[in-house]
């Protein structure tokens, strides 16, 4: 009896492990690439650097439990295969995008200088280059903040939502949709009052910014809708064309939301280090856990097992865009965001529990009678 038991449950780990193999493999690269990386540039500082990349990819996963889950709700209406290509094209936007050329590029545009000087200012004069990023944090977060507020709005704004977490708050929240483009002219004031307080010579960049990530959230969205909606009503030659269409609209809509999410903890890891490369190396290793716990989660149908992780996961978005917004006047700690995202998502979580617990109590009742 013992022994299947043991069998049980090491199938078990087994299935768990299966999700985050390619994390565990990242993590060997990763810790190697670092080692060697931190012995080039200061002979002897190899572990140092590995203890650096390693703590950044804990906070990665540790600040990005609500992405996983916004992951997970979107994936699950995606195919099979941009499942993969999520997780493959995907990684290689985040690691390499996101967390390497977009800071870079940033920078690039801010400072007017050419991409090839920046990388040269990175790799050779860190202070340089931390000083630079600084300068650019207002526009960078208010550009997530604003993408993350108009995703926060548009979930709750839904009047067919019919489950609510926080009901009192989220049921009144429901028919605010009848109102055409209340999302956006919320957006809009949130982003004049924070425009409000930056300093002068940052206000334009500030706002340019911030509608930008206005735009580009309504453009996305706005194109994945028309797709959903025309995709079942077109031949079949047109409907292939269209599903595919469909996956990479979702795909892009995909990592913007995941862009949005890592602006914050690229800009708050130069607190850890200054060194480009192990930042790189850390939030990737990081980055790869939070797809492999994504992926979990939606083959797991776990988001239908808890019905209000969704509900805690947009909260803590919406908790995110606000902080990231404050953090363009007053440094916001990144343990601060952790530690509201977490307590959503926890809170959520438990709440689910009851849910199921009580549903179930229920359905006895039911079959008793």
């Amino acid at each position: 009896m013992t022994f299947c038991v043991l069998i049980v449950l090491v199938r078990r780990e087994l299935a768990v492990i299966h999700y985050f193999l390619s994390s565990y493999i990242i993590t060997i690269f990763g810790v190697v690439a670092a080692y060697l990386w931190g012995n080039h540039v200061h002979a002897g500082s190899g572990l140092q650097c590995v203890f650096i990349a390693l703590v950044l990819s804990v906070l990665e996963v540790s600040l990005s439990f609500d992405n996983a889950v916004v992951n997970a709700m979107k994936l699950e209406k995606m195919s099979e295969v941009w499942r993969h290509r999520f997780i493959t094209w995907g990684i290689l936007i985040a690691v390499f995008g996101m967390r390497f050329l977009f800071p870079l590029l940033v920078v690039s545009i801010f400072a007017k200088i050419s991409m090839l000087e920046v990388f040269n200012i990175a790799t050779t004069n860190v202070d340089k280059y931390a000083y630079y990023l600084h300068q650019t944090h207002a526009p960078i977060v208010t550009f997530g903040g604003m993408f993350l507020i108009m995703l926060f709005l548009n979930y709750f704004f839904n009047h067919e939502k019919d489950v609510h977490w926080i009901k009192f708050v989220e049921a009144p929240l429901s028919h605010l949709d009848h109102v055409k483009g209340i999302e956006i002219v919320i957006a809009l004031f949130m982003l004049l009052a924070t425009q409000n307080f930056v300093p002068d010579e940052q206000k334009v960049h500030v706002l340019i910014a911030g509608i930008s990530g206005i735009i580009t959230y309504l453009l996305i969205d706005g194109i994945a809708h028309f797709l959903e909606k025309h995709e079942q009503l077109r031949a079949a030659k047109c409907n292939i064309q269209q599903v595919g269409c469909a996956g990479f609209v979702s795909f892009m809509y995909l990592e913007l939301i995941d862009a949005s999410f890592s602006l914050d903890g690229v800009l708050g890891a130069f607190a850890l280090s200054k060194d480009i490369i192990i930042i790189t190396i850390g939030l990737s290793i990081g980055a790869m856990f939070v797809r492999s716990l994504t992926i979990m989660l939606v083959e797991k149908k776990t988001l239908a097992q808890f019905l209000y992780l969704e509900h805690g996961a947009h909260w803590a978005i919406g908790a995110l865009a606000c902080l990231m917004l404050v953090s363009t006047v007053r440094e916001v700690p990144e343990v601060v965001t952790g530690l509201i995202g977490l307590a959503f998502i926890l809170a959520a979580f438990a709440s689910s529990v009851i849910h199921n617990k009580k549903m179930l109590k229920m359905s006895e009742g039911q079959n008793d009678a």
